[in-house]
């Protein structure tokens, strides 16, 4: 961690107390932020881009039932429940056969469809222009300091002035995601962090073209994984296996559409519909956790605690899961003294991460073994897939997985 710059003089401008400082404004510092505003708390969200970035930044689309469930108790879910699709089956196409997976009959729950953009925005709008809860776009240069002390202290450069500022807290809870300086502030011998690195990559792609399916597409190909997800009528979002640190100026547009019209292909599929591509990136796929959550007053919460790949669309709902949580657990502080959600939060959190964390490897096997060029491995993914469709105990358990289903943890 840097050294503390100097310390501002007692009555300096630049010198500011709130009950806690909220670091990035991300689906978990947000949802934190709307949670202590509710109950009358004092707090600051610090946020180094801008507002209209953080509302229009591509991320993840499938938020869980009971994640959803846990916003609308926080009022927060009302313009999601508007606007946000439902989705019951997905659909699995390898040995150029459709397999339909209908989740929904088998347990009675579904998918919520509603990509993170709309959601941060409906919790900025009510975060700052709701419940007036403050909130700083486009710092600079943030430092956390003294955490292990009774006033922690976040310091920033002001994007206006260039003026060097401090907030204190009561606490500082780091949603700043897997670059934020939250995490690097743990020194290194006081957490442990658990890390898998999955070996391949994903190219990610927006494609300004209707979806071709009313579910989601895994398509498991010897040719590699690719993936097909609704996002709205108008913009499908897909995925390609390929190379880790691959270049996405390797995949024209004429290259990509082929590829994925020959992984999802299936007897009795139409064609894709293709469009102009407005996205094109290339993730390397790894996890890690940070164990413990907490260092001193610093709380970590999203992926600043925990990254878990796209693979199994988990990394927002574990960190609402977070946020939940964490919220609760400061308002009962704040105006009970009640400690217990605090002392246990990291453990807490640290169940259903772990659990997520060991689907995701799971489904990573089911999805990427018929491309890794080992019989064997593409021998034993088709059992495992071929098992989940004849076996209902089997078709079970995939489907509580893949919902997060079955959760009673407090607050969801």
């Amino acid at each position: 961690m840097a050294a503390a710059p100097p310390s501002p003089q007692p009555n300096s401008p630049s010198r500011e107390s709130r009950s806690v400082v909220v670091v990035g404004a991300g689906p978990a510092g947000l949802t934190i932020g709307n949670i202590l505003r509710a109950a009358g708390l004092d707090c600051l969200v610090l946020e180094t881009e801008t507002r209209e970035f953080i509302e229009r930044r591509p991320r993840a689309g499938v938020i869980e039932e009971w994640a959803v469930r846990g916003l609308q108790q926080r009022g927060l879910a009302d313009t999601l429940l508007e606007r946000a699709q439902r989705h019951t089956e997905c659909e699995f196409r390898f040995d150029g056969q459709r397999h339909r997976f209908s989740y929904t009959e088998l347990t009675g729950h579904h998918h919520f469809v509603y990509p993170q953009p709309l959601l941060v925005t409906d919790l900025v709008r009510e975060y700052a222009d709701v419940r007036g809860g403050e909130i700083r776009f486009g710092v600079r240069d943030v430092e956390l300091h003294d955490l292990e002390t009774d006033r922690p202290t976040v310091s920033y450069t002001d994007p206006e002035s260039g003026q060097r500022r401090f907030v204190y807290g009561d606490f500082i809870a780091g949603c700043d995601g897997a670059r934020g300086v939250s995490r690097a502030a743990i020194p290194a011998e006081r957490a442990r962090v658990a890390r898998h690195d999955y070996g391949i990559g994903w190219l990610a792609l927006l494609a300004e073209a209707p979806p071709s399916s009313d579910c989601v597409l895994f398509g498991v190909n010897p040719r590699g994984f690719a993936g097909h997800m609704a996002r709205s009528p108008e913009v499908t979002r897909y995925y390609l296996e390929c190379p880790p640190g691959d270049d996405p100026d390797n995949w024209p547009h004429d290259r990509v559409w082929a590829e994925l019209q020959h992984r999802l292909a299936a007897t009795g599929a139409p064609p894709l519909t293709e469009g102009p591509l407005i996205e094109k990136r290339v993730l390397d796929m790894h996890n890690y956790v940070v164990e413990p959550m907490v260092f001193g007053r610093l709380l970590l919460a999203g992926d600043a605690a925990h990254l878990t790949a796209p693979i199994a669309a988990k990394g927002m709902n574990l960190a609402l899961h977070d946020a939940f949580l964490l919220g609760d657990a400061l308002v009962a502080y704040a105006t009970t003294g009640d400690s217990a959600g605090l002392d246990g939060y990291s453990e807490a959190c640290l169940g259903r991460v772990w659990e997520y964390q060991e689907f995701s490897q799971w489904l990573s096997e089911v999805y990427h073994g018929a491309s890794s060029g080992d019989p064997y491995r593409a021998g034993t993914t088709l059992a495992r897939l071929r098992r989940v469709f004849r076996s209902p105990s089997a078709g079970l358990a995939f489907a509580e997985s893949y919902l997060g289903k079955d959760r009673t943890d407090p607050g969801c």
